[in-house]
């Protein structure tokens, strides 16, 4: 099953400049376990090192928060995206 990771601009360096990332997985944990696999300093600048998601690193399945659905049990289904969007901030 492929679903397809946005990836935004800060965080391209760590995968190759890619960003769109192409994946198989059946739930939001794992994709991210398949990231960590494929690409660990992309996965250690979402999740810290207990495997949580960091506090500022947010994550939609199409347009819904993972947290409004099972958080990283949510499932994903071909063609789903997943959006990587880490908080901005600055003044």
């Amino acid at each position: 099953m492929s679903i397809t990771v946005h990836v935004p601009s800060p965080l391209r360096g760590e995968c190759e400049g890619a960003s769109r990332l192409q994946l198989s997985a059946t739930s939001v944990r794992a994709a991210l376990e398949e990231l960590e696999r494929r690409y660990p300093a992309l996965h250690r600048s979402i999740c810290d090192e207990t495997g949580k998601v960091r506090p500022h690193v947010n994550l939609f399945v199409n347009l819904a928060h993972v947290r409004d659905r099972d958080g990283l049990d949510t499932a994903l289904a071909p063609g789903d995206i997943l959006m990587i969007l880490p908080a901005v901030s600055g003044g």
